[in-house]
């Protein structure tokens, strides 16, 4: 009778123990899949992910465009500067255009700037019965 007791009694800590060996598989595979997933989530969309990379990267190339047209700018500007110290022509094609300064004899037609059309009022905008 005790024999009996106690292999009933191995037979239940056996099954007992290999429940918990099958759970503790399935919990670990739970784990080790929640464990990917933030990972997955955290390379994307985290502070650093490709989300942010990818902004930063064409934040770069923007950058990187106005920097090249600002320094094409800045020789354009570098040459004129140049021209106007060193050419007498270059300094008096800038005082007709902008001082409207003339030779004798010459005449300068000024002509009046467009205006631009003004937008309707409301009484304007009204139809007439």
């Amino acid at each position: 009778m005790q024999g009996r007791v106690q292999l009933e009694l191995t037979h239940a800590f056996d099954r007992v123990r290999q429940l918990f060996y099958a759970w503790r598989r399935r919990l670990a595979t739970c784990a080790v899949f929640a464990l990917v997933l933030f990972l997955g989530f955290h390379v994307i969309f985290g502070a650093n992910g490709m989300m942010i990379y990818t902004h930063k990267r064409a934040d770069y190339h923007k950058l990187q465009l106005d920097t090249q047209q600002l320094e094409e700018e800045n020789q354009r500007l570098t040459h004129d500067v140049d021209q106007l110290k060193n050419n007498p022509k270059a300094i008096e094609r800038e005082a007709r255009e902008q001082l409207h300064y003339t030779k004798k004899g010459e005449m300068v037609y000024l002509l009046p700037e467009k205006k631009q059309p003004e937008p309707p009022t409301s009484a304007q905008s009204k139809p007439r019965n």
